[in-house]
């Protein structure tokens, strides 16, 4: 007997690209022993400085640098400042609508 199992509209994990998030991961990680754990939360304004520091590791990947001094892929750094500023903007509704 054939087993059913309702999942077509669940959210699709598997297509997740799983070596290169682990770069980004490293990056956290690397933040996070750096300066501690979730630092960036607290940095004095982090929109405008994340958004900053997103293009300058996509202006230096564009110029052909793959890897910056901390040996991690310019693109994984970009795509932490991308999920910085995903946090901020949504944190910032959240307050916004409790608010409201």
């Amino acid at each position: 007997m054939q087993g059913i199992k309702y999942d077509q509209d669940k959210d699709r994990w598997d297509l997740v690209p799983w070596t290169e998030f682990k770069e980004v991961v490293r990056v956290l990680t690397y933040g996070a022993n750096k300066y501690k754990p979730d630092n960036w939360k607290n940095v004095e304004n982090p929109q405008d400085r994340y958004f900053a520091a997103c293009q300058r590791h996509l202006i230096a990947w564009k110029e052909g640098e793959f890897k910056d001094e901390s040996t991690f892929h310019h693109l994984a750094h970009a795509i932490c400042c991308l999920l910085f500023l995903m946090w901020f903007d949504k944190s910032a509704g959240a307050a916004t609508e409790k608010a409201g």
